[in-house]
């Protein structure tokens, strides 16, 4: 009786690929065969090698988290102050408004309300300081005052606005 069992080998960029998969490396997984190939024209070691995947991962995934915190920001349309124009609306502050974009008002805990006619573009600034916040790092969730209103009364009418008070003041900043 022979054995007809064949020994398999896996191989190394199989096994790679699972572990950069079950590390949550995706990143690497995509990278690390172009990286290393780079590297190696380039005589650049090990450690540098290795160096290089990590700010690959990295930058990666600060932008799969940006993007999510946009998603779940729940903005109705993306706008940056790169589409904002200045000059259409002469009394106001650029400079403020620039200053906002650092938003270093959030973690004073501070509010901005913004006041005026329809069509001066509150909401565009509104937006562009959510994203800013989004690309800080921080959580956004985006609402209109007659949506919050609105849910304010149901939750009066429903005998939850303690529950949603504690949820509001929970979540804020």
């Amino acid at each position: 009786m022979t054995d007809t069992s064949i020994p398999t080998t896996v191989a190394p960029q199989v096994l790679l690929i699972n572990h950069f998969k079950t590390l949550k490396l995706p990143t690497f997984a995509r990278e690390y065969e172009k990286v290393g190939v780079e590297c190696a024209r380039e005589d650049i070691d090990y450690a540098r090698y290795l160096l290089r995947l990590c700010e690959l991962e990295c930058i990666d995934r600060e932008r799969r988290n940006t993007e999510r915190r946009i998603r779940q920001a729940k903005f109705p349309v993306i706008k940056s102050l790169d589409t904002f124009d200045f000059a259409a609306i002469p009394g106001l502050n650029k400079s403020l408004v620039l200053e906002l974009m650092r938003c270093e008002w959030i973690h004073k805990r501070e509010n901005i309300i913004a006041l005026g006619p329809s069509g001066v573009g509150k909401t565009h600034i509104a937006l562009a300081l959510g994203l800013a916040a989004c690309q800080k790092s921080m959580s956004v969730l985006f609402t209109t005052a007659a949506a919050l209103v609105h849910e304010l009364m149901e939750a009066r009418d429903e005998k939850r606005l303690r529950t949603l008070q504690k949820h509001l003041t929970n979540s804020s900043c």
